[in-house]
C-alpha cells in the first residue's frame, strides 16, 4: 500500500541550549564526528569498534563505507566492516523460530511475546565473529560492525556505539519493494512479508532499542545516508524530555485505494497522490518531525518518548495497563467526488471490529478496536452505513458474502441488508466492538479510535467490499485484484445489531457540560464498552481545557482555520494547528488554552480515554 506524506505545519519545535546546538553535527560532519570519536577510542593493543545499531531500513553499508574514508583521512590505522547479521542464526531457522508470531493465517499474525534480538543468536557464531573482529582491531585499527545487534560483539574492544533510526513510512516502502535487509542477513529479502514486521520484527527491534538506548554515544536520524543527522546522548534526551511537554503534531500519511476520493485537492498539495482512502493524522507509527534549529530538522518514531517518558506522554493509566502503546489513532476519511457516484465506489468495505478480550486471545494485542465517526464536511448524498435492517435476514446475508467471496461475483442486493443512514456536520456514530459499519461516502469523516497494534497495524474483519477491483497505483487505476474478505472472524464477532439499536444506542446526542460568555464544552453520550470520550470545545477567541495530569488528548480542529494550543503555565509550551490537523496533547501537559489565530468560530474535537 503506497504512503503519501503531508509535512505542511507538521514541525515540533524544541529550544535546545546554544551549549546543546554547538553538539549536533549533520551530514559529513556527522560522519566526521563517529570517526573522531572511534579514533579516540583506539587502545594501542586492542584497538577500537564502532557498533551500528539501529532499525530497519537504514543504510548500514553505506554509512560504514563513508566512516571508513572519515577515518582513512585522520589516522592510519586499518579499517574493517563487518555486518551484524553474522551473529545471528540462519535465515531458514530464523524464519522458523518466528512461526508462531507470523502464523500460517493470511491476515493476521500474533504479537511476539517477550523474545529480544538475543534470543535469534548464535552463540557459536558471535564467539567466532567477535574473535575475528578483535583479530581484525588489534594493534590499534578499528572494526565497523553494521546493523541490529552490532553490540552483541563480545570481543572487549573499546566501542563507540551509535543507534540509527528509521521512520515507519519510508522504510515500509523498502519492505514493499523487495528492498528491505532484515537483521538476521546481509542482503534483503524479497520474501520479507509485512506480517513478520508488524507481528514479530517491529517488537524485537523495539525492546532491543529500549535495551541499548541508555549506553548509547550517539542517536543518529539515518533515514538518507548523505543526510545523517548525530546527537550525542546528552543532546538526544534534553529533547526527548522536551517533546513529551509540548503538544505534539505528527506527519499525516495518505494512501490511495478503492473507495478514495478527492476532497484532498481543495485542502493539500500532495504530490503523488491519486486518489485519497487512509488519511491518518495520529497514530502509533507516524513519525514526528522535530525542528531543531532553522537549518536542521530530524524524523523521528513517536514511540521514542515512551521508555523515559511514558506517563507524561500517554498518561500513568495507560502506560501501565497497554506498555509500548500509543492507544490512539486520529483518521480523515475523504468522500467528495466532483461527480455523482454508485455506492459501490463511494463505499469503504462493510467491516466490523474486534473488542479487548478479543485481540488478546487471538493476536496477544493489549486493547481493541473502538471507533467513532464524526461528519465534518457533509456532501449532496452524505451517508454512512451501519447495522442490519430490521427485516433483513442475517443467516441469507452470511450465505451470500461467502458465496460472493467464493464465486468472486457481486451481491446485488446487498443494500437490502445494510442499514444506511443521512449524515450532516456535527454527527457522531459510536462503533463498538462486533458493529457492522461502513462510511458510505459523500461526507468527510473525522475517525478517533483505540489502536491496539503498537506497530500502527489496525484491525477491521471485512464481510464485504462489492467485489470491486482495487487500486494499482503503478498503473493508477482500479484494475487491482479485489480486496481479501476475512468471513469467518467477520461473522464470529458481529453483533448483529439492527437498525433500531443503532438510532437509539449508537447516534448519540452531545450535552452541554460548561459555558460560559468566552466558551462552551460539549461531551457526547456513550456505552460502557467504549474505552474514550468524544467532547468538543467551541470558542471565538480562546477556551481553557486540562488533560488533569492523566489524559492524552487528541484535539482536532474542524471548524475554523488556526488555532495555537499553549500551556498556561509556560506559554512558551505550545504548537499551532490547522483546519483538519490533530495535536496530542501530552497526558503531563496540565492546565491549557487554546487560542483563534483566524478571528472566526471554531471546534475542537477531542478524544481522551475515560480512565487515567
Amino acid at each position: 500500500m503506497p504512503i503519501y506524506e503531508n509535512r505542511q505545519n507538521a514541525e515540533n519545535r524544541v529550544a535546545l541550549s546554544a551549549a546543546m546546538l554547538s553538539k549536533i553535527t549533520v551530514s559529513d560532519a556527522a560522519i566526521t564526528a563517529i570517526a573522531d570519536a572511534a579514533i579516540a577510542k583506539i587502545d594501542a593493543a586492542k584497538g577500537a569498534v564502532i557498533q551500528l545499531e539501529g532499525w530497519y531500513g537504514v543504510d548500514y553499508a553505506a554509512i560504514a563505507e563513508k566512516l571508513s574514508a572519515a577515518i582513512a583521512k585522520k589516522s592510519s590505522c586499518k579499517v574493517t566492516t563487518v555486518s551484524a547479521s553474522r551473529f545471528f542464526k540462519d535465515t531458514a531457522t530464523v524464519i522458523a523460530q518466528k512461526h508462531p508470531w507470523i502464523t500460517d493465517e493470511p491476515a493476521f499474525g500474533r504479537v511476539n511475546e517477550g523474545e529480544v534480538l538475543a534470543d535469534y543468536n548464535s552463540a557459536d557464531a558471535i564467539a567466532a565473529v567477535s574473535a575475528e573482529i578483535a583479530a581484525a582491531a588489534k594493534g590499534g585499527n578499528i572494526v565497523i560492525i553494521a546493523g541490529p545487534g552490532a553490540n552483541f560483539d563480545a570481543s572487549n574492544v573499546p566501542a563507540v556505539l551509535v543507534y540509527c533510526d528509521h521512520t515507519a513510512d519510508p522504510m515500509l516502502w523498502k519492505m514493499w519493494t523487495g528492498t528491505l535487509i532484515p537483521f538476521d542477513s546481509a542482503e534483503a529479502r524479497k520474501d520479507y512479508g509485512w506480517k513478520e514486521y508488524y507481528y514479530c520484527d517491529f517488537y524485537i527491534l523495539q525492546r532491543h532499542k529500549e535495551l541499548i538506548i541508555d549506553n548509547i554515544d550517539f542517536y543518529a536520524e539515518a533515514i538518507d545516508p548523505e543526510d545523517i543527522k548525530l546527537f550525542p546522548a546528552d543532546v538526544y534526551s534534553e529533547m526527548l524530555a522536551q517533546l513529551a511537554s509540548m503538544p505534539l503534531k505528527q506527519i499525516r500519511t495518505y494512501s490511495p485505494g478503492p473507495w478514495g476520493a478527492y476532497r484532498y485537492r481543495d485542502l493539500w498539495d500532495i504530490p503523488g497522490l491519486k486518489n485519497n482512502a487512509w488519511n491518518r493524522l495520529a497514530g502509533a507509527d507516524l513519525a514526528l518531525l522535530v525542528q531543531i534549529s532553522d537549518d536542521i530538522s530530524i524524523d523521528m518514531p513517536i514511540v521514542n518518548l515512551l521508555k523515559h517518558h511514558g506517563d507524561a506522554l500517554v498518561g500513568a493509566f495507560s502506560n501501565a495497563n497497554y506498555p509500548g502503546l500509543i492507544p490512539v489513532e486520529i483518521w480523515l476519511d475523504d468522500g467528495y467526488f466532483p461527480e455523482k457516484q454508485p455506492a459501490e465506489r463511494t463505499s469503504m468495505p462493510i467491516h466490523n471490529h474486534p473488542g479487548t478480550e478479543y485481540v488478546k486471545r487471538h493476536f496477544n494485542e493489549p486493547l481493541g478496536r473502538y471507533e467513532t465517526y464524526y461528519i465534518v464536511e457533509a456532501y449532496e448524498g452524505a451517508n454512512t452505513h451501519m447495522g442490519f435492517l430490521e427485516d433483513a435476514s442475517l443467516e441469507e446475508w452470511e450465505k451470500l458474502c461467502r458465496e460472493s467471496w467464493d464465486q468472486q461475483k457481486p451481491i446485488p442486493n446487498w443494500q437490502e441488508f445494510i442499514a444506511n443512514w443521512d449524515t450532516n456536520v456535527g454527527d457522531l456514530f459510536l462503533i463498538p466492538e462486533g458493529t457492522t459499519h461502513g462510511h458510505g461516502g459523500n461526507q468527510m469523516v473525522l475517525e478517533m479510535d483505540t489502536c491496539g497494534n503498537a506497530a500502527g497495524g489496525e484491525y477491521s474483519f471485512f464481510g464485504y467490499d462489492f467485489m470491486r477491483p482495487t487500486w494499482d497505483d503503478v498503473k493508477g487505476t482500479m484494475t487491482g485484484k479485489p480486496m481479501k474478505m476475512h468471513l469467518d472472524r467477520y461473522f464470529s464477532i458481529d453483533k448483529c445489531c439492527r437498525a433500531s439499536y443503532v438510532r437509539d444506542h449508537l447516534k448519540p446526542k452531545a450535552k452541554m457540560v460548561s459555558w460560559n460568555k468566552e466558551y462552551s464544552m460539549d461531551r457526547f453520550a456513550t456505552l460502557p464498552q467504549m474505552p474514550f470520550e468524544i467532547e468538543r470545545l467551541h470558542f471565538a477567541k480562546r477556551a481553557e481545557h486540562s488533560t488533569q495530569g492523566k489524559y492524552l488528548l487528541a484535539a482536532t480542529l474542524t471548524i475554523g482555520t488556526s488555532v495555537t494550543i499553549r500551556s498556561k503555565v509556560d506559554p512558551s509550551k505550545q504548537t499551532v494547528i490547522d483546519r483538519l490537523q490533530c495535536a496530542l496533547i501530552p497526558a503531563g501537559f496540565g492546565d491549557f488554552e487554546i487560542v483563534s489565530n483566524g478571528g472566526t468560530a471554531n471546534t475542537v474535537v477531542m478524544w481522551r480515554l475515560k480512565k487515567g
